[in-house]
């Protein structure tokens, strides 16, 4: 089930994030887009997104009152379609080069920015909102709609994943972001992407997107691995096991993601 180059496993492991190309068919995708407009037709309605300080950073006032998003969580409880997805050849193979021979599902998210104006998401690290022990955790971007720079594609900080888990401003009228006057969108390094291409990153990899300010949605998916011996202590699906996409899950591991 091998996937990547050891050229691609040695791009990942020094910059914290790598794009594959045409993980998706043509047609697959195109079931998948279909699927994800029920999804949110049915089950999501739009909101305002993130909130927090860090949007007088990223927007102008006029701007922060029109930014829409929606999201979806687990969208593979919703739709076996997304569950085939999160089981692609290449997709999981991918994740068996970059994390290991054991590969547990942690959560689907979709993430979709509304046109004119589609809600940025600061800088973070996606650690700070499912906690684990461990560095054996990599999040993978479906790209049901191409990202650009106009609608507000992936941007990333180069090798920060190195630095391991970083202190994040949060309070209960915000979610968990980094101080915006040390981690600019603007030195982070643009990932575009096509349709059925999937970005690899570490969930220490800082990163963010600006707003989407094109006429149409921008919509991807996040579908998160870890190993199964790298225990969560904290946040989205705390406590719940996932299911194995390859490998074992052993009673020690087991009896560790439930504590």
């Amino acid at each position: 089930m091998h996937t990547l180059s050891r050229e691609q496993v040695d791009f990942y492991n020094e910059n914290g994030f790598l794009r594959l190309e045409h993980v998706f068919a043509a047609d697959e995708v195109r079931r998948l887009s279909d699927e994800l407009e029920r999804l949110m037709q049915e089950w999501t309605a739009e909101g305002p997104g993130w909130v927090g300080p860090w949007r007088e950073a990223y927007m102008t006032a006029e701007e922060d009152e029109r930014a829409r998003a929606t999201f979806l969580n687990d969208l593979h409880f919703y739709s076996a379609a997304y569950m085939r997805a999160a089981m692609n050849d290449r997709l999981t193979g991918a994740v068996i080069d970059l994390l290991g021979p054991n590969v547990e599902l942690h959560h689907t998210t979709l993430h979709a920015k509304a046109p004119e104006m589609g809600t940025p998401f600061p800088m973070h690290q996606d650690h700070a909102f499912y906690a684990h022990e461990g560095p054996g955790y990599i999040d993978a971007i479906v790209h049901i709609d191409a990202a650009s720079e106009e609608n507000g594609c992936l941007k990333f900080l180069p090798g920060s994943h190195k630095a391991g888990p970083l202190d994040h401003f949060s309070s209960e009228s915000s979610v968990p972001y980094l101080p915006v006057d040390q981690y600019k969108l603007e030195d982070a390094v643009s990932v575009l992407g096509n349709t059925g291409d999937v970005v690899f990153f570490s969930y220490y990899t800082v990163h963010g997107s600006a707003p989407n300010r094109t006429s149409q949605w921008r919509r991807l998916v996040r579908f998160g691995y870890r190993d199964p011996a790298n225990a969560q202590v904290a946040g989205t699906a705390h406590g719940r096991p996932g299911p194995m996409l390859c490998g074992q899950k052993r009673p020690s591991e087991s009896k560790a993601t439930a504590a």
